[in-house]
């Protein structure tokens, strides 16, 4: 099973291009975004430890959408700073679960991705790390992203199917430490992320988060990461695709397109959105709800 959905749903760019100019009274964005996507990975769990009242509220929002899954990203206290204490780390990760419990009972939790950055090579420290994390959260069905290749060598892609990782497949611009674009499938989970690959502003130091990540792929890459995400999902039972490249609904756009090509369908596309990326006729059905809002 193939599930796409995108990288959070909080941004001031979506408005009025995902989300419809006009709202009704108690609209909220995940509500609305169920009736096209089939997933979410969040993000705020990852610059704050999550708050299990705010957890609750988005599993009532989504409840009414059966394939609907969440994925967490792990609190970047355990993949981007100096690590506390045993007794520290500890009450970080009891904080981190009893925020995100609600999504586990629920039954809405696919995935908690623990993402590191470029930098974080494959080292004794690192593997330590990878160890430590995994004695916290292993009952979870933890993803791993890694962007530097000395984790795609044999001995450190046996280690991390060994502690119980499912290993990220990642999209984005092109540099020799990178991934390799072809690399295994590791673990019981498929999980394609999609970042662009606008290089300009990638290796840009002075570019903005929205300058990252502004890239909309075209058609024939769509066909090609609907392609990686079938080679995935040929070895597993559930697959997760993530769209990240979010600027000015980019994301979205792209979602949609991969879930017409794993599902062989042209699915729902908010009237808006279309009206952005006219390209979105030719693969989509134009939903009209939206504009009697």
């Amino acid at each position: 099973m193939i599930r796409v959905g995108t990288a959070g749903w909080s941004y001031a760019d979506w408005e009025g291009i995902v989300y419809p100019r006009q709202k009704p009274r108690g609209f909220h964005p995940l509500a609305y975004l169920t009736r096209y996507i089939e997933l979410m990975e969040i993000n705020s769990t990852f610059y704050a430890t999550p708050r299990a009242d705010y957890a609750a509220r988005w599993v009532e929002e989504v409840a009414d959408a059966e394939r609907f899954r969440f994925s967490a990203k792990l609190q970047d206290v355990f993949t981007h700073r100096e690590l506390p204490s045993e007794s520290e780390f500890q009450a970080h990760a009891h904080a981190w679960l009893e925020g995100i419990e609600p999504l586990r009972a629920s039954g809405k939790l696919a995935a908690v991705l623990v993402q590191f950055h470029a930098g974080f090579r494959r080292t004794r420290a690192g593997v330590e790390r990878l160890e430590r994390i995994e004695g916290a959260f292993g009952h979870l069905p933890l993803v791993l992203e890694v962007r530097h290749r000395s984790w795609f060598e044999a001995d450190a892609l046996r280690r991390i199917r060994t502690l119980g990782y499912s290993l990220a497949n990642i999209d984005l611009p092109h540099a020799t430490d990178h991934p390799p674009s072809d690399a295994p499938q590791v673990g019981a989970i498929g999980y394609l992320r999609v970042h662009g690959r606008n290089a300009t502003t990638w290796f840009d130091p002075r570019a903005g988060r929205d300058d990252r990540y502004d890239y909309l792929y075209t058609p024939k890459e769509v066909e090609e990461l609907a392609r990686i995400a079938r080679r995935l999902d040929a070895e597993v039972d559930e697959t997760l695709v993530v769209t990240n490249n979010h600027f000015a609904g980019q994301a979205v756009t792209n979602a949609l397109e991969i879930l017409g090509h794993v599902h062989g369908v042209p699915p729902l596309a908010p009237t808006e959105l279309v009206a952005a990326y006219p390209r979105l006729r030719a693969a989509t059905r134009p939903d009209g709800q939206d504009i009697l809002f």
